[in-house]
């Protein structure tokens, strides 16, 4: 199936109080803003705040005026389930009152979509991504992947693929299953190409979408201490400080080449934003704008790694 999602979407997991909470006002703010600048593709999942992110995304496009939610394009995930109980944190504090149960087999699928469009209020998913099946291949692969590919046949969902935080196993969904798309987050940034290596080419050679999540690797790209959700290790920030370095030798936000580098490999799609406020909205979308000159890239080369 073809997949068309726009240059940039929204990422719904700061929605969802990643690392933070974010209040019902401060979320509705930022999806206006995001509506406003013309973004129509939004990613959620189950996962964002035990259900939150799904939630407040449905809220807002179902408030929108005129059948507007039409031009909506939303993806969300199966893998978790959600059932009531003592929740742990998860790196979504404030939301506890169900527990994450992983669950891939056809029935999990079908509960957990059945739970999304309740959450979100549509009875339709544009794509739905297999979320972190890393230690689950088998039962990913054997169950929830042809219960969606069924499901996709009957047209409740559109496209159907993989969103993970690895490289290898997304290269083998694309090589051994009918993927249409996958979402791939931190491993094709400035700092970790790790994708370009064998997941980039296998998905242009078999046309399968790719969109790119985790484009700051989770904050050090954006001037922020962490990578991949924990505290940066020093010769990561020691990179990061060389690369703003040299953006700053041109005039360019380390921020903005982190936005904009994805984009230079053809296989990629679509780059995932990730706000919480309707300002990081409008300064994302101006630095995924900004002029960057060729040679900015030549110089920053060496400082990639493949991961």
């Amino acid at each position: 199936m073809k997949v068309s999602l726009g240059p940039y979407g929204l990422g719904t997991a700061p929605l969802g109080g990643l690392f933070a909470q974010v209040d019902e006002e401060q979320a509705e703010r930022t999806l206006a803003a995001a509506w406003a600048a013309g973004i129509r593709y939004f990613d959620t999942a189950p996962h964002y705040g035990t259900g939150l992110a799904e939630e407040r995304l449905g809220r807002f496009l179902r408030g929108l005026p005129g059948g507007g939610a039409g031009e909506a394009v939303v993806s969300t995930k199966v893998g978790r389930v959600l059932v009531p109980g003592e929740g742990e944190e998860d790196g979504f504090p404030g939301r506890t009152q169900y527990v994450r149960v992983r669950d891939y087999s056809r029935d999990g699928v079908l509960r957990s979509l059945e739970d999304s469009m309740r959450r979100t209020g549509l009875d339709h998913f544009g794509t739905v991504f297999v979320h972190d099946p890393d230690e689950h291949w088998e039962q990913a692969a054997g169950e929830a992947f042809p219960a969606l590919a069924a499901l996709r046949d009957q047209g409740v969902v559109g496209a159907i693929g993989a969103g993970m935080n690895q490289t290898a196993m997304l290269t083998r969904f694309v090589r051994e299953t009918d993927v249409d798309v996958v979402l791939v987050a931190g491993r094709y940034t400035l700092l970790d190409r790790s994708a370009e290596e064998e997941l980039l080419p296998e998905c242009a050679r078999r046309g399968v979408a790719v969109v790119v999540g985790g484009v700051f690797n989770s904050g050090v790209l954006a001037g922020g201490g962490t990578y991949d959700y924990a505290a940066a290790p020093p010769e990561v920030l020691d990179r990061a400080r060389e690369m703003a370095r040299v953006c700053e030798s041109y005039g360019v936000p380390l921020p903005a080449a982190a936005l904009r580098f994805p984009h230079r490999h053809p296989a990629v799609d679509t780059v995932l934003i990730g706000a919480r406020s309707a300002e990081e909205i409008t300064e994302d979308l101006e630095l995924a704008a900004a002029d960057i000159p060729d040679a900015l890239w030549d110089d920053l080369e060496g400082l990639g790694h493949a991961g």
